[in-house]
């Protein structure tokens, strides 16, 4: 197999109708679906999953890309801004660096696989000029674990570790990097998505409740349950994570409730079983990453994620002045990409706090028309 550094191809609606039609497509969704199966019922903390040598592997990689935030500190500046911070892009150049030696080892005889799955590594990390992070760059690490399983590195039998070690790991470093970084949701529909970063969680944590025996879809409401539970249960994670950010300051009585930030969690809550919702969020996914331009633009082909047929010629970041590396050729009112642009509530959050004896002012998430 001849590798190649993956390419932007998905340019147009008829591009995307190709991608949607295409081999890679139904690749990618039933590897998704097949992770999300592998966790049916289990916990984050369940010891008797099986863990390979290359899982461990792939999880001290994670580790060297925490450590990697540390020798990238914030320099703390008086004039606080409510976007992102620029020290993210020394951790990012220092992760496009590094990542290659990094990945080698894990890589072994398919070392020369590297260019390609350094790539999609390299871009799960959130965008270097927009300093933002969303869906697509989630994306971006499925794309490495697909590129790790055609490669047979990682087995099917890996599937629950990929998803209850690797991914939950990847998320508490991604939290790490949104809080430090002030990172910017990319592709954000306010109060009108499930969250301003992320849409496995939800999708891999509604799985694992889907067979509890008492736990009810409705329990996200209740403080004390997400408070016991969210530290076992992608779902409930989530929803303390959320409920911790989108907050009013500490000086103010009223309680902000779900229902106010999160009115799509809110109705998802109403769902009668985790079933319905795992089901759901497959079907949402599809709808809302996997059939979304603006996302989908951003996904990178080379040979172990092929490009389907007929689409757009190759293209590069090269080959337009945009920061984001795409041709705008869409109007797109949602502020995925090139949209507006949309303060982090975590740097909201963060800026309140910093700035004690300033007026605080809450950000208030404001639904799209």
């Amino acid at each position: 197999m001849n590798f190649t550094k993956p390419v932007r191809r998905i340019l147009t609606a008829e591009d995307l109708d190709k991608w949607i039609d295409s081999p890679t497509y139904t690749a990618i969704l039933e590897f998704v679906v097949n992770l999300q199966q592998s966790v049916t019922g289990l916990t984050n903390d369940n010891a008797d999953i099986y863990v390979s040598d290359s899982v461990n592997k792939i999880l001290n990689i994670l580790d060297e890309i925490n450590a990697t935030i540390d020798r990238n500190p914030v320099v703390v500046d008086k004039n606080i801004s409510r976007f992102g911070k620029i020290e993210f892009r020394d951790f990012y150049d220092e992760v496009s660096q590094t990542s290659s030696q990094l990945l080698i080892p894990l890589l072994g005889e398919a070392q020369a696989a590297e260019i390609e799955v350094s790539t999609y590594f390299n871009e799960c990390w959130g965008n270097r000029t927009r300093i933002d992070y969303g869906s697509g760059h989630e994306l971006n690490l499925i794309c490495f674990l697909l590129c790790l399983r055609t490669l047979n590195i990682v087995t099917d039998a890996d599937y629950s570790a990929l998803v209850l070690r690797v991914f939950t790991k990847y998320i508490t470093i991604m939290r790490r990097l949104q809080k430090i970084y002030w990172l910017e949701p990319a592709g954000s529909h306010g109060v009108w998505g499930l969250d301003d970063y992320h849409f496995l969680p939800f999708l891999f944590g509604s799985s694992q409740l889907s067979t509890h025996p008492h736990m009810k879809p409705k329990s996200i409401h209740n403080e004390d349950v997400v408070d016991l539970y969210y530290k076992k249960y992608m779902y409930f994670e989530c929803i303390h994570f959320i409920n911790n950010i989108k907050t009013l300051p500490k000086n103010q009585e009223q309680k902000l409730s779900i229902r106010w930030h999160s009115p799509m969690l809110d109705d998802i809550s109403a769902a009668k079983s985790w079933t319905k919702i795992k089901e759901g969020m497959i079907k949402m996914y599809k709808a809302e990453v996997l059939g979304k331009l603006p996302i989908i633009q951003h996904v990178m082909f080379g040979s172990l994620i092929p490009c389907p047929e007929g689409v757009t010629e190759a293209h590069t970041d090269e080959d337009d002045n945009s920061d984001c590396g795409h041709i705008h050729n869409v109007i797109n009112p949602w502020g995925d990409c090139c949209g507006i642009k949309i303060p982090s509530a975590i740097a909201a959050s963060e800026s309140l706090r910093i700035n004690e004896n300033q007026q605080k002012v809450h950000y208030k998430p404001v639904p799209f028309d």
